[in-house]
């Protein structure tokens, strides 16, 4: 299907903001007249130009009559409100194309629907939906963000294969393999925030950076009801004495991720109360005989995958989300 054709390139063009977009959203926009792809663009980098005018600007002076017959493909509802730019879709309207396919509708509360009606408003035949599971899952962050008012949760923990993640000491286990712990360090940091429990910052002293990965490191919180009650100051680390408290404070803050590292009480407490939207699970082909047993796994995941890699199995669920905005 044609639609869907041109919706994978807007895909292809998003996927270029995932270090510099946030924390707005990845969006990529494509311009075709007449079977022919005339302009294109993604949104770089959070206050310059959105997808939609970085491929209106891409449309060579010979190409401009041609719009009036063109149709847009967006991934993301077009905005509709001045923020740190103006509106794309007045943008859109003022360009004069005969039609706009989307991919999804932005949850964002001041978008929500308003650049779809505006859109059509003006006259321009809008179609939405056009490969909508995938650009949901392309911004999964962003519209958790704007959903649930909360970072998106990603839970972590390696284990042997007899469900261990230390052995009877308590001492923690060397289970990654060289690739998959640069993979680990990938994770980190595409993530604005990284966790782990007192025990496993006072047992482990873990570094929880990209040492191992290009890219900056994210920032590092310790869940500790005893550190926060002495309101002790870590350097380089945040102090945060619940979970309740600490991520509304980051939805505040902007931060759209958040990577729980452990150890199995931190994990439990988390999984617990419903609080994840992926959990990744390495599990190397060791068995032990005893030690501090791995998180419970949970049940309510509505898709699972399964990686080898370098030996050790890669375990991905994911939750579904919604893209209703909360009042």
């Amino acid at each position: 299907m044609e639609d869907e054709i041109y919706m994978r390139r807007c895909l292809q063009l998003a996927q270029n903001g995932k270090q510099l977009a946030k924390p707005n959203p990845m969006v990529g926009a494509v311009i075709v007249s007449h079977g022919r792809i005339i302009g294109e663009g993604y949104h770089v980098r959070c206050g310059e130009g959105h997808a939609e005018v970085n491929a209106f600007a891409h449309v060579r002076p010979e190409d401009e009559p041609l719009l009036g017959d063109a149709t847009l493909y967006v991934s993301l509802e077009p905005c509709s409100h001045h923020g740190k730019t103006p509106p794309c879709a007045d943008l859109i309207v003022r360009k004069g194309v005969k039609r706009c396919v989307i991919g999804c509708v932005d949850p964002f509360a001041k978008v929500h629907g308003r650049g779809i009606q505006r859109l059509r408003e003006a006259g321009i035949a809008v179609t939405v939906g056009v490969l909508e599971a995938e650009c949901r899952a392309l911004n999964r962050r962003f519209i958790t963000c704007n959903t649930e008012h909360r970072p998106y949760l990603i839970l972590k923990w390696a284990q042997t294969q007899n469900g261990f993640i230390s052995d009877a000491s308590g001492q923690p286990l060397s289970l990654s393999t060289p690739v998959t712990r640069r993979l680990v360090h990938q994770l980190r940091a595409e993530c604005d925030a990284i966790l782990v429990g007192h025990t496993t910052f006072s047992t482990d002293h873990p570094q929880l950076n990209t040492r191992h990965w290009s890219g900056t490191s994210p920032q590092r919180i310790v869940l500790s009801r005893t550190l926060a009650a002495q309101n002790a100051t870590l350097p380089g680390w945040r102090v945060a004495g619940n979970i309740d408290e600490l991520l509304p404070q980051l939805h505040a803050e902007h931060c759209q991720s958040l990577l729980v590292e452990g150890g199995t009480a931190t994990l439990n407490s988390f999984l617990a109360r419903g609080l994840w939207d992926e959990v990744r699970i390495e599990t190397a082909p060791i068995l032990i005989k005893g030690g501090t047993p791995a998180p419970t796994m949970p049940t309510d995941f509505c898709s699972e995958q399964h990686q080898i890699i370098d030996g050790n199995t890669i375990t991905t669920l994911c939750k579904s989300f919604s893209l209703q905005p909360k009042s």
